[in-house]
C-alpha cells in the first residue's frame, strides 16, 4: 500500500545546502515505493494510500518497505541499468544488516548469571541504539538525496545471517543539466581531428623506421573544441538532443558524487555531512560507480569495436604482454578521469626518458668493467704484499696488510672512475631536461582533455571543511558566502604539526645512529672470529646486514608516519581538496625524504670524515667513528642504494600484487556466504564490483616513483646502474597498476586535474638538489679529484699514488709503530700542504660544476617553451569558437548597458546575467 508523501517545500539547492534542514519527517515510502526494485520519485507519485506500521516494525531497516522478491516480474537485464532497462546506474550505495533471527536465537540459549545477563543486556541495548542511529542517518540521507532529484532502486542479497542492501542511484536529465553548469563541465562545440601526441612515433615515422610500439585501439574517444557548459546555450552544443548519451559516464559519476559529498544526514555542528563520513561511521560499507561490464573477453567471436570500455583497457593496456605498447591515454581518461590518466601519462613519459639514461649508465658501468685492469692504484694494492701495514680498525683489532683488500679495491673502481663523473653530469642535464619537456607534454594533455582552464578557485570547499568550519565569510573570488576557518588558527595548527614532524625526524635520526652503531658492532664481531675471509669482508658484511635492517625500519616508520600525517592534515582544516592533498603530500614527503635518504647521505658525505688518527681517534658513545671500507665510501654507497632502492621496489611490487588479491578473496568469500545456494547464478554487476577492492588513490604510486627519481638523480655518481633498475621496475609498475585499476579495484570517481600537482614541484626540487649532491659527491667522496691533482703534480700514470695517500702513525703511537692509515697528514697528525691544495680544488670544482650546470639549465628553460606553438594556435581557435557560441550573451549585455545601468536595482538580476547562466527549473 502506498500513501502520499510530504510535499517538497524547498528547492533542490536550498535543501542541499541547508545542513540543519528539519522539514517534515518523511515516512518510509515518502521518497518512493520499491516494487521489485523499481523506484518512483515522490514528486511523480499520483497514488495515495495508507501504510502498515506493523510491517514496518518487522523490517531490518526502517527506511525501506518490504519488497516481494518472489514476484512474477521479469528478471532485470544485465548491464548498468535499472530494471526498466533505460535508466543508467550512476552510483551504488551498499550497507549490510545482520538478521534479527540470529539475535533472537541467542536469547533462547541457557540463561546466564544475573551479573553477566545485565552486562549482555547493556551491550545489546547499546548495539541496538547504534544500529537505530545508523538507520536514522541513512533515512535522512536518502530523503535529502530524493529532494535533490536523484532516482533510486534497491536490490537485496540475503541469507539467514546477513542482508546486503544495494541502493542504485541515477541522475535524471534536469539534475545533470543543473550541476553541469554549476560544476563547469565542458561542452563540445566542434569536432577536430585526433592528434599524435607520441614524440617517439613522430621521430620513427620521419626516419621511416617501423614502430612496434604503436597499436590501433578501437573506440577512441572523439576530440572536440569545447567551452564551459551553459544551459541557456544548450542548442549551440553538439549532441544536445541526445539526452541519454550527451553526458559521459565519468561526468555522471562526478555529478552524483558531488551530490553525495554535500548532502547532510544529521547535524551541521557535528559535521554529519557527506557519504564519506557515513562510510566512516559504518552506516554504509561502500559507495562506488560501476564498471562498464566484465573485463574478460567474451568466449565467442566479437569485433574489437563491440568491446566495452573496460574490456578495451584490459586487452590493449592492462595485460602483461602489452608492456612495449603505447598506453591508450585517451581511453584511460575517458574511463577513469583526468587525474588518473595524468598519472599514467607521467609514468609512461618518465619511463620512456629512463631508456637513454639506462643505456648510458649501463655503458658507463661496462666501461668500468673493461678498464679494471688499467687501474694503477688497485694494482699497487694487490702487489704490495706486506709493504703497507695498516693500523687497527678498532680498539681490540689487530694490524692488517693492505694487500688483503685487493678484491675490494678492484671492485671499488667500478663505482669510482672518470666515467661515473661524466654520468653524474649527464644525469644532472637529463633530470632538468626531462622536467622541461614534461611541462610541454602536460600542457598539451591539459588542453587535449579540457583541463587547461581548471584552477583551484573553481574548487568547492571540502565537505568536511564545510561541515566543521565555525563561520561563514564571503568568497573574494565568487562573492558567495562560504564556510570559513580563520587563517591564524590554521597557521597555529600547522606550526604545531611542524613540531610533530620535527619530533618524528629526530626519531629517524635516532634510528640512523642505531644502525651506525649496529654496523660497528657487526664489524668488530667479524674481526674477532679469526677467519681471514670474514676479517677481510667484515666491512661489506656489516654494511649489507645493516642496510637490510635499515630498510625494515624505513618501511615501518613510513607506515606509522603516513597515518600520523593524515590526522594532522585533517586537523589543520584546509579549504579545498587540492590544498589538503598538497599539505598531506608535503608532510609525508619531508619525512620519507629523511627516512629514505638519511643513511645514503651519511655514507656519502659524513662517513670517514671524523675518524681522526692514531692516538686521537674520534668517538661516538664510546665507539670509534666509522671509516670508509677498503674499496672506499662509493662502493658502500652503491651497496646501500641497491638494497634500499631495489629492495623497496621488490617489496612494493609484491605488496601491490598480493594484497589486492587477498582483500578481493576475503570480500568474495563474505559475499559467497551471503549468496549461499544462489552463488551458482551469474552475479550482477553491483555484486561483482562490491567484491573488488576499494581504490586507494594515487598517493602511494606517486610517492614511490618520486623517491625512485631521487635515488637515480641524487646518488647516481655512485650507482650508474640505478636508471636501469628503475626502468625495469617501471615496465612492471605500469602494467601492475593498470591491472589493479582495471581488474582489481572498484571504479574510482573521475576527478579533473590540470597537472600532477605538487609532485612536479617536488621533482624540480630533487633535480636541483641532485646537481648540488653530485657536485659534493664527486668533490669529497670520489677519488677523482685527488687522482687528478696527483697526476698534475707528480705522476701522470698514478705510480706511487697509494703510498702517497697513506700517512704514518704519530711517533707516540706505540702499539704498532709506523703503521699506516689513509689521510693527508704528517708524522705529527697535522694536515699536509697537499690536503689544503686539494681542498681548494674541491671547492673550486663545486662552484664551477654548479654554475655551469645551472646556466645550461636556465638556457634550456628559456629555449624550450612551456607551451608548444601548435598548442597556442589551438587554444586561440577554441577561444574564438567559445566566443561565437556565447555571442548572444554579449549582445544581451550590450543591450542591457544601452538601456542604462540605473534600471538594474540591487537584489535583481540583469537580462544578461539570466541569459548567461540560466536557472534549473
Amino acid at each position: 500500500m502506498l500513501r502520499k508523501g510530504s510535499e517538497v517545500v524547498r528547492g533542490d539547492r536550498e535543501v542541499l545546502l541547508d545542513l540543519d534542514y528539519g522539514g517534515e519527517a518523511q515516512t518510509t515510502e515518502s521518497y518512493g515505493s520499491l516494487h521489485n526494485g523499481g523506484f518512483i520519485p515522490p514528486r511523480y507519485l499520483s497514488a495515495t494510500a495508507a501504510d502498515d506500521d506493523e510491517d514496518m516494525a518487522g523490517g531490518d531497516d526502517p527506511i525501506y518497505i518490504h519488497c516481494n522478491t518472489r514476484s512474477n516480474q521479469p528478471l532485470p537485464q544485465l548491464g548498468n541499468y535499472f530494471r526498466d532497462g533505460r535508466t543508467k546506474i550512476d552510483f551504488v550505495l551498499v550497507w549490510e544488516v545482520r538478521s534479527r533471527r540470529k539475535r533472537r536465537g541467542k536469547g533462547t540459549s541457557e540463561a546466564p548469571s544475573e551479573e553477566g545477563g545485565a552486562v549482555a543486556t547493556e551491550e545489546s541495548s547499546r548495539s541496538e541504539r547504534r544500529k537505530a542511529q545508523l538507520a536514522q542517518w541513512r533515512e535522512k540521507f536518502v530523503q535529502n538525496l530524493t529532494s535533490v532529484g536523484l532516482l533510486m532502486e534497491k536490490e537485496e542479497t540475503a541469507n539467514e545471517k546477513k542482508t546486503i542492501h544495494f541502493l542504485k542511484l541515477s541522475a535524471p536529465w534536469d539534475v545533470m543539466v543543473y550541476y553541469a553548469e554549476e560544476l563547469c563541465l565542458r561542452a563540445p562545440l566542434q569536432a577536430q581531428p585526433h592528434l599524435d601526441l607520441n614524440t617517439s612515433a613522430q621521430v620513427l615515422s620521419r626516419l621511416c623506421i617501423p614502430n612496434v610500439m604503436t597499436e590501433a585501439v578501437p573506440n577512441r574517444p572523439l576530440d572536440y573544441y569545447t567551452c564551459a557548459f551553459r544551459k541557456s546555450k544548450m542548442n549551440r552544443f553538439l549532441g544536445c538532443d541526445e539526452h541519454e548519451t550527451y553526458f559521459t559516464n565519468t561526468q555522471r559519476h562526478r555529478v552524483v558524487y558531488e551530490i553525495l559529498a554535500r548532502t547532510v544526514y544529521g547535524r551541521k555542528k557535528r559535521a554529519e555531512v557527506g557519504v564519506d563520513r557515513l562510510i566512516n561511521e559504518g552506516a554504509y560499507t561502500a559507495a562506488f560507480p560501476l564498471h562498464e561490464g566484465p573485463f574478460q573477453l567474451p568466449k565467442f567471436e566479437i569485433r574489437p569495436d563491440e568491446l566495452n570500455q573496460r574490456q578495451v583497457l584490459y586487452h590493449y593496456w592492462a595485460r602483461w604482454w602489452r608492456w612495449y605498447k603505447y598506453q591508450p591515454l585517451d581511453h584511460i581518461r575517458e574511463y577513469f578521469g583526468e587525474k588518473i590518466a595524468l598519472y599514467f601519462a607521467w609514468l609512461g613519459f618518465y619511463t620512456a626518458w629512463l631508456l637513454p639514461a639506462a643505456v648510458v649508465g649501463t655503458l658507463v658501468f661496462v666501461s668500468g668493467v673493461m678498464s679494471m685492469h688499467t687501474n694503477a692504484p688497485a694494482k699497487e694494492i694487490c702487489t704490495s704484499g706486506a709493504s703497507y701495514l695498516m693500523c687497527p680498525l678498532c680498539n681490540t683489532c689487530k694490524a692488517w696488510n693492505m694487500s688483503e683488500i685487493c678484491t675490494m679495491a678492484q671492485l671499488g673502481y667500478l663505482f669510482d672512475h672518470p666515467g661515473t663523473v661524466f654520468f653524474s653530469v649527464f644525469m644532472s642535464f637529463w633530470a632538468v631536461t626531462f622536467l622541461e619537456y614534461w611541462k610541454r607534454k602536460m600542457a598539451t594533455l591539459a588542453h587535449h582533455w579540457d583541463c587547461m582552464d581548471f584552477h583551484e578557485e573553481e574548487e568547492r570547499p571540502r565537505p568536511e571543511f564545510a561541515a566543521m568550519a565555525p563561520t561563514m565569510e564571503q568568497n573574494p573570488v565568487t562573492g558567495v558566502k562560504e564556510p570559513y576557518f580563520p587563517e591564524k588558527t590554521r597557521l597555529s595548527r600547522m606550526f604545531t604539526g611542524s613540531m610533530v614532524i620535527i619530533m618524528m625526524l629526530c626519531v629517524v635520526m635516532i634510528f640512523l645512529v642505531t644502525v651506525v652503531m649496529c654496523r660497528g658492532i657487526i664489524s668488530v664481531m667479524m674481526f674477532h672470529t679469526g677467519s681471514p675471509v670474514l676479517r677481510t669482508e667484515a666491512g661489506t658484511i656489516a654494511n649489507i646486514s645493516s642496510s637490510i635492517v635499515n630498510l625494515g625500519l624505513i618501511l615501518l616508520m613510513g607506515r606509522v608516519y603516513t597515518a600520523l600525517a593524515e590526522q594532522l592534515t585533517k586537523w589543520e582544516m584546509h579549504r579545498t581538496q587540492t590544498q589538503y592533498d598538497n599539505a598531506f603530500i608535503f608532510k609525508v614527503f619531508i619525512f620519507q625524504f629523511v627516512n629514505f635518504y638519511s643513511s645514503p647521505f651519511y655514507v656519502a658525505f659524513f662517513k670517514g670524515r671524523f675518524v681522526g688518527y692514531p692516538t686521537n681517534y674520534g668517538t661516538l658513545f664510546g665507539m670509534r667513528n666509522e671509516d670508509c671500507g677498503p674499496g672506499g665510501c662509493l662502493i658502500e654507497l652503491a651497496e646501500q642504494l641497491f638494497i634500499i632502492m631495489v629492495g623497496k621496489q621488490l617489496i612494493n611490487n609484491i605488496q601491490e600484487f598480493i594484497i589486492p588479491k587477498v582483500k578481493a578473496w576475503r570480500q568474495k568469500r563474505t559475499l559467497a556466504k551471503v549468496l549461499g545456494d544462489k552463488a551458482s547464478r551469474e552475479p550482477r554487476r553491483w555484486e561483482e564490483d562490491y567484491q573488488l577492492v576499494e581504490c586507494e588513490g594515487l598517493f602511494e604510486e606517486y610517492l614511490e616513483m618520486v623517491l625512485q627519481f631521487g635515488f637515480i638523480t641524487i646518488f647516481v655518481a655512485a650507482f650508474p646502474l640505478a636508471p636501469l633498475f628503475a626502468l625495469l621496475n617501471n615496465w612492471v609498475e605500469i602494467r601492475l597498476d593498470a591491472h589493479k585499476f582495471v581488474c582489481e579495484y572498484r571504479r574510482p570517481v573521475a576527478e579533473r586535474a590540470q597537472n600532477i600537482g605538487v609532485w612536479f614541484n617536488i621533482l624540480e626540487a630533487l633535480s636541483h638538489l641532485s646537481v648540488i649532491a653530485n657536485a659534493f659527491l664527486i668533490a669529497f667522496t670520489s677519488d677523482f679529484l685527488p687522482r687528478l691533482l696527483y697526476q698534475y703534480k707528480f705522476d701522470n700514470d698514478l705510480n706511487g699514488y697509494v703510498n702517497f695517500t697513506l700517512a704514518h702513525a704519530p711517533l707516540n703511537y706505540t702499539e704498532y709503530p709506523m703503521c699506516r692509515y689513509k689521510a693527508y697528514r704528517d708524522n705529527n697528525g697535522n694536515y699536509t700542504l697537499f690536503y689544503w691544495e686539494l681542498l681548494a680544488v674541491r671547492l673550486g670544482f663545486i662552484i664551477a660544476f654548479e654554475h655551469v650546470v645551472f646556466f645550461v639549465l636556465r638556457a634550456i628553460d628559456w629555449i624550450v617553451p612551456d607551451v608548444p606553438e601548435s598548442l597556442e594556435l589551438k587554444i586561440k581557435r577554441e577561444r574564438y569558437l567559445a566566443k561565437q557560441a556565447l555571442a548572444e550573451n554579449q549582445e544581451a549585455l550590450l543591450v542591457s548597458r544601452g538601456r542604462g545601468a540605473a534600471t538594474v536595482t540591487p537584489g535583481t538580476s540583469s537580462p544578461a546575467s539570466d541569459a548567461s547562466f540560466g536557472n534549473m527549473s
